[in-house]
């Protein structure tokens, strides 16, 4: 069940962490932080969970619910990416911690506890913090996270997609699907293609596809 509990077990304000987009060919890694700030004045109309559980519709209508808590003073969220670029040189799971760096830099609160989506540490600045797994499932501020982000990278994918509509990124967000390869393999890749993921990295290597 997603609620408060594991926010509840520190001392001060909870940030929760989650990203988006660690397992597409295209797109940058979009990470997102929240707060919130008075966990009994939550009521959402809307189940907060894992964003993969949610419809479009549904994880748009929680996206304008969060912003009215921004305004309301009662959350607070960022968000922070990471480059294609950046993913080609890091690795991938080291741009998503990059991303999530980006993140915390954006809250003015001191002293607060970190808790992300995942089984990694950030080892950052000397914040407390804590990986959880399947924490999209359990925590709210989590689940939020998660959320917001997964609204942000699809509009930027859908954006994207307007200049490159061949590769069909407004309904696979750049994931690969049949479609999205099979265009890669008769138009070769783009700037905002992954060229250290497979199987981009292999065509490239044997000139079977151009960029």
């Amino acid at each position: 069940m997603t609620d408060f509990s594991i926010e509840q077990s520190f001392k001060g304000l909870v940030l929760g962490l989650d990203e988006v987009g660690r397992g597409p060919l295209a797109g940058p890694v979009v990470s997102c932080g929240c707060i919130f700030y008075d966990y009994d004045k939550i009521s959402s109309p809307i189940p907060i969970t894992d964003s993969k559980k949610l419809s479009a519709k549904r994880r748009k209508e929680l996206v304008s619910y969060f912003t009215k808590l921004q305004k309301e003073k009662l959350m607070k969220f960022y968000l922070g990416l990471a480059t294609v670029k950046e993913i080609d040189e890091l690795n991938i799971l080291e741009a998503t911690k990059l991303s999530m760096k980006r993140v915390i830099d954006k809250f003015e609160e001191k002293n607060i506890s970190i808790i992300i989506d995942g089984n990694f540490s950030l080892e950052y600045e000397n914040i407390n913090e804590r990986s959880i797994i399947a924490g999209d499932k359990k925590s709210i501020s989590i689940a939020a996270a998660s959320i917001i982000a997964k609204v942000y990278r699809d509009r930027l994918m859908s954006i994207y997609n307007n200049k490159f509509e061949i590769y069909g990124w407004k309904q696979n967000a750049g994931y690969g699907t049949k479609k999205h390869i099979d265009a890669i393999n008769k138009n070769g890749v783009t700037n905002l293609h992954r060229k250290s993921f497979e199987p981009i990295k292999s065509l490239l290597k044997n000139n079977i596809i151009k960029y």
